[in-house]
């Protein structure tokens, strides 16, 4: 039985400590206001698609240029870069 590509990018998700409809923000470069989106799915070349909020446009970035809110030390949630967040997910995976 073949895995079905919406199971593949949930798995693929949840490896790196995210899931589809995620809220995520990202800008268009260093400067700029935060463009919010959701999690679509992940790409074969690491890269994450998005459905941005307002316009509904489609992109895929990597997935050091996103931000995800995860709680801090006293349960607050706040935003994290991806990149660290999929760091700390493997690593407590491990233990």
């Amino acid at each position: 039985m073949p895995v079905t590509a919406a199971v593949r990018d949930a798995h693929l998700l949840q490896r790196v400590g995210l899931h589809a409809g995620e809220m995520v923000r990202f800008r268009h470069g260093t400067k700029g206001r935060w463009i919010e989106g959701r999690i679509a799915s992940m790409n074969t070349d690491g890269s994450i698609t998005l459905h941005e909020i307002a316009l509904g446009a489609a992109r895929s970035l990597r997935p050091d240029r996103l931000e995800v809110r995860r709680p801090n030390k006293r349960g607050r949630l706040q935003w994290q870069n991806v990149g660290i967040v999929a760091l700390t997910w493997e690593q407590l995976s491990l233990w």
